[in-house]
């Protein structure tokens, strides 16, 4: 019901930046929480950025705070991760997703980020 695909990954020197960009299908966009998550191989799943749809508040996880950026454009169904001074601790598959209603949450298949040293 809900898409999301995520793109701009790629692979970056270490204090490079990097864009995502997630583009979402629903009517309701302007009201749905969208979030940043990543997963590192051997690790979980962790948050990295979210905004909320009630009024655009923005929240990040300690680690990339002061280098990430989250964004949304409600005209165009998109959501954006700016990536500033990038470290190699920030490599791994970065995922989109949704929440909608109190209990479902949809997810883009993800995007590669690859940060070398």
């Amino acid at each position: 019901q809900v898409q999301l695909v995520e793109s701009g990954g790629g692979l970056v020197q270490a204090g490079g930046s990097l864009r995502l960009s997630c583009a979402a299908s629903g009517r309701m966009f302007s009201i749905y929480d969208m979030d940043w998550f990543r997963q590192a191989p051997g690790k979980e799943r962790e948050f990295v950025a979210g905004i909320t749809g009630s009024d655009g508040n923005t929240y990040y996880t300690g680690s990339v705070k002061g280098r990430f950026t989250i964004s949304r454009d409600n005209a165009k169904n998109t959501v954006s991760l700016q990536m500033n001074s990038l470290k190699p601790e920030d490599t791994a598959v970065y995922y989109c997703a949704a929440r909608v209603g109190a209990s479902d949450t949809y997810w883009g298949q993800g995007t590669q980020v690859t940060v070398s040293s």
